[in-house]
């Protein structure tokens, strides 16, 4: 049986965890901490969802050392995470595992198979010191958009609120083994991971909400139909949007909605406060360097300025150390 570990199993690792585990069809173990690794420890790990609460109970622990290398490893942390959890994944680790990154904002590994000027570039503002690139490396790497919202509605208790999506990928857009074996388990447990040939033009088109209306709204304490209804905040989105949409297609990125359609996308989640917003004002790190930082780094990268982009970046950088 196909061994899975979701690492970081907080709301959406704990989603994909337990959807994997009624399934039956994958041997699933999750990494975990504090009461929420308790929790589901002694009361198995309780989904609500559309409307029904089932309990499942896969191996937990906070000591990847008890699990021994798996097939795959989904990793659900955020990307500013990544390189403090290096050593705990490396028991986890076998000679074919491969790695399912489960963050928002541009990855690590984005210039990893992609051939042409750019090829093996590293991205500082998510892998500082190629950190990530050397001690991984990118050819374990798989990619993915986690288009779903979940909260951890108690210690061991995963309320999912919308979304069944989580399209994945190779970095060099085949459709290896691999990937067609993980996007089949994934799908059977009712999370739809279809395999996209171009990953990349999914994780822009994530991004181009996250890199625009999470931090205005840091900025703002606005909530999403807020932000994309009031006239001043969409007209800053939209030139934010303009300029990494500039960005995005030097690098070949094709987008599949303007910024209107994309804006209005973030209108129907209604009276939602990003998950950037509460991070601030819970004094917890952001991803603003993977959702933002580094679409400026990009912009240096491919010669295109960013000026709306650098100053809703420098007044975010500035709030977020704020009390």
């Amino acid at each position: 049986m196909t061994k899975i570990c979701v690492f970081g199993a907080g709301a959406i690792g704990g989603y994909v965890g337990a959807r994997l585990a009624l399934k039956g069809e994958a041997d699933v173990s999750l990494v975990a901490r504090g009461a929420h690794l308790a929790a589901m420890k002694a009361n198995g790990l309780t989904l609500k969802q559309g409307g029904e609460t089932q309990v499942v109970h896969p191996r937990v622990t906070d000591d990847p050392r008890q699990l021994g290398p798996q097939d795959y490893i989904i990793l659900t942390l955020k990307a500013h995470g990544l390189a403090g959890v290096i050593d705990h994944l490396m028991p986890l680790i076998g000679s074919d595992t491969a790695i399912l990154f489960a963050q928002n904002g541009i990855p690590w590994w984005y210039f990893h198979g992609t051939g042409g000027p750019y090829e093996g570039t590293r991205l500082e503002s998510v892998d500082p010191g190629g950190v990530i690139w050397d001690r991984i490396g990118p050819e374990r790497a798989l990619g993915s958009v986690v288009w779903q919202a979940a909260e951890i509605e108690a210690p061991g208790v995963i309320a999912h609120h919308y979304g069944d999506r989580m399209p994945i990928g190779e970095p060099t857009g085949e459709k290896t083994e691999r990937v067609q074996r993980l996007s089949r388990l994934l799908t059977a447990a009712g999370v739809k991971s279809q395999v996209k040939p171009n990953l990349r033009n999914e994780i822009w088109l994530k991004l181009w909400g996250n890199l625009s209306f999470n931090p205005v709204s840091v900025l703002t304490l606005g909530t999403l139909a807020e932000l994309a209804t009031d006239p001043g905040t969409r007209r800053v989105i939209r030139t934010m949007m303009e300029e990494a949409r500039a960005v995005a297609e030097k690098l070949g990125v094709s987008f599949a909605v303007d910024a209107d359609e994309r804006m209005d996308m973030a209108a129907k989640v209604g009276a939602h406060r990003t998950s950037m917003l509460q991070d601030v004002e819970a004094g917890r790190p952001t991803e603003l360097d993977a959702l933002l930082g580094v679409v400026i780094e990009l912009g240096r990268l491919v010669e295109i300025g960013t000026p709306s982009l650098q100053l809703v970046y420098d007044l975010c950088k500035f709030r977020s150390r704020q009390p």
